[in-house]
């Protein structure tokens, strides 16, 4: 049994989700909510497989909550605007599917679910595990960096700065595509030039990251997502 969850902040639609993982024998239904804080909380104290998630809701979007929730697990999207992007976060996701939903369509992306599951627990062996390190491109060398030692990374135009704890390497690289490598329950962007690694942050006050004496702006853009993190896991 695939034990999933539902999300969406309008009362039929969540209700039609609901009714179509009550009727598919392999999916077990154990919690829905309109209020994807909620779900949040839910995920963080629960072991959850797969997310059935919108994606235009007021309080948070699904693709804010699928960055706040990290990979512990595997969603299906819902959405009315069939022009959405899923900007990057296609890892994470299954399907994607657009309102309104026939219970054929919801069918089989349940099934691609099924898929995905069964040939995980079939090789447990070949699982692939996050990464702990990254290369890097300095100097006409490559350096291996492990992530555990970056505290902040910092875009400068074609380059980016990757801040440790005992230097400072200035790599060739896009600071989009290295957020997309990075592991997204360790790292965060918070301004359109910052990455900040979430467990090195000492101090949040007034819209500004301390991490030792490095001090890191958090934009308007990023501010939301930022601390409805904080707020979900502030309790640990």
């Amino acid at each position: 049994m695939i034990k999933c969850i539902v999300i969406d902040d309008e009362p039929w639609a969540l209700a039609l989700i609901e009714d179509y993982v009550n009727k598919t024998p392999f999916l077990e239904l154990i919690f829905s909510t309109t209020r994807p804080i909620e779900a949040i909380n839910f995920l963080q104290e629960n072991k959850v497989d797969l997310v059935f998630s919108d994606i235009q809701m007021k309080e948070l979007t699904g693709i804010q909550l699928m960055k706040i929730a990290g990979e512990k697990c595997r969603y299906i999207l819902t959405t009315a605007y069939g022009e959405y992007a899923l900007d990057g976060y296609e890892h994470n996701v299954l399907d994607y599917l657009l309102k309104p939903i026939t219970y054929e369509r919801f069918l089989k992306a349940a099934s691609k679910a099924r898929d995905y599951f069964s040939t995980k627990q079939a090789a447990p062996a070949n699982e692939v595990k996050q990464k702990d390190f990254i290369f890097c491109k300095t100097d006409n060398r490559l350096v291996r960096l492990p992530l555990e030692d970056i505290l902040f990374i910092e875009g400068l135009r074609d380059y980016i700065s990757l801040q440790t704890n005992t230097e400072k390497l200035i790599v060739l690289e896009n600071l989009k595509n290295l957020e997309n490598e990075l592991p997204a329950n360790l790292f965060m962007r918070v301004h359109k030039s910052f990455i900040v690694a979430l467990n090195k942050i000492e101090v949040i006050e007034r819209n500004r990251i301390f991490i030792g004496k490095h001090i890191i702006p958090i934009g308007d853009t990023y501010k939301s997502v930022f601390f409805n993190s904080i707020d979900a896991n502030r309790f640990g």
